[in-house]
């Protein structure tokens, strides 16, 4: 008999369940986050929520009066489905006698690529994407100079954005191993900012308690300088409104947290640490992370090989994305040897890892190549001709962590 479990797969793409099986005398630990199945909001909580922001008026007393409205969202990169909490955002606009033609939104999504308008549509809905202008954000051109931060940071920031009186930003709250979470600030810088001015944030070395450990500053936003010196950088913008969405397992709205950017950030990150927080045992001999709700970015979903797998252990990654790995300016690859302007030829994401095994339906050699060498890394198609794999290596004998959505997930505090 073998061992059983259910993982999600294809976010943004159908949303659907995978089954991986394991012998039966292998020590499998399913290792859920804490919120795992938390309930889904509902209309009328959602819009409980944004009448009741932190640190600021509300989003309909915020908008009387003002002539240029600019909702900012993000990516499919992004797993929040920005759509549910739209309704009750325009709602609040329209009472305020904000007409549809005053409203723009803007893709802000940093140095990734542009979105289609497919994207637009599972982002914000079918009736958004026919109702309102909707740009991509260019972070090359069209920028406005807003001076820099106190470290250094220039604040170039998308010029439609700044031609508006009420700047709204929409997006997701979950664990980045840079910022601590995104959500925030994050969504204007990198969000709708200029190549140069992320390069100099993004770039700068780190100081050791921001690089020592070997999940960075995932979950960490305290004392985070990365993440201060992008709320300095935003103040100056003047981001009127912050809504950060949190989700369960399967993509569902579960929190949200309105107004003053930071105020509303930190309120929401003490119910993310809840949520998201995941216990993770040691020394497996095999670690499975699905890279689910984030599959277009694999990196995100890495950090538990590096707490729980023993040195020399199989490291697996699921990864069902239809649309491949997304592409990123700065730090993406543009040919054999060069590629971004904070792109290194390092290769070997789990230094830790005898060997690295992908398994995906949709295989690129460029993708493979971020992992490590050709010698270390074996792409599989089905779960199948993973298991097959793992059993060469494993026999009958092995300690397992599999890590469902592991994307979402972060350590639990210690």
């Amino acid at each position: 008999m073998a061992q059983n479990i259910r993982i999600p797969i294809k976010a943004w793409y159908g949303d659907e369940e995978a089954s991986l099986h394991f012998p039966e005398s292998w020590d499998v630990q399913n290792c859920q986050m804490m919120g795992h199945d938390t309930p889904a909001l509902d209309d009328d909580q959602l819009r409980e929520a944004l009448n009741n922001p932190y640190g600021t008026a509300t989003l309909r007393d915020m908008a009387q009066g003002k002539e240029h409205v600019v909702i900012l969202f993000d990516d499919l990169t992004r797993p929040a489905p920005t759509h549910r909490i739209l309704p009750m955002v325009l709602e609040s606009l329209a009472e305020a006698g904000i007409k549809d033609d005053q409203i723009r939104f803007v893709g802000a999504f940093a140095n990734h690529a542009a979105m289609s308008q497919e994207d637009f549509v599972k982002k914000l809905g079918k009736d958004v994407v026919r109702r309102f202008r909707i740009y991509n954000h260019n972070p090359y051109e069209h920028l406005v100079d807003l001076g820099e931060t106190t470290r250094g940071t220039p604040i170039l920031i998308n010029r439609e954005v700044m031609s508006c009186d009420l700047k709204i930003g929409i997006g997701g709250l979950i664990p980045h191993p840079g910022a601590g979470f995104g959500g925030g600030g994050k969504m204007v810088f990198p969000g709708v900012a200029g190549l140069e001015a992320v390069a100099v944030n993004h770039g700068r070395p780190r100081p050791a308690h921001m690089t020592d450990s070997p999940t960075g500053m995932l979950g960490k936003v305290e004392g985070n300088l990365l993440r201060e010196d992008i709320e300095e950088a935003v103040r100056k913008v003047g981001l009127n409104m912050k809504i950060d969405l949190l989700i369960n397992n399967r993509r569902e709205v579960v929190g949200v947290f309105a107004g003053d950017f930071v105020t509303e950030h930190r309120a929401g990150v003490k119910r993310a640490l809840q949520l998201y927080a995941t216990p993770t045992p040691k020394e497996c001999d095999i670690v499975v992370t699905n890279a689910y709700p984030i599959e277009n970015q694999t990196g995100k979903s890495l950090w538990p090989t590096k707490l729980c797998l023993k040195e020399g252990g199989t490291a697996v990654i699921i990864t069902q994305t239809i649309e491949g790995q997304a592409l990123h300016y700065l730090t993406g690859r543009f040919g054999t040897d060069y590629g971004g302007k904070l792109w290194t030829a390092t290769r070997g994401a789990i230094p830790n890892a005898g060997r690295i095994i992908v398994c995906s339906e949709y295989l690129s050699r460029t993708d493979l190549d971020k992992l490590g060498t050709d010698d270390r890394v074996v792409a599989c198609e089905t779960w199948e001709e993973t298991l097959n794999h793992l059993k060469l290596t494993h026999a009958n004998q092995a300690k397992v962590a599999v890590f469902p959505y592991a994307a979402i997930q972060c350590p639990e505090a210690e």
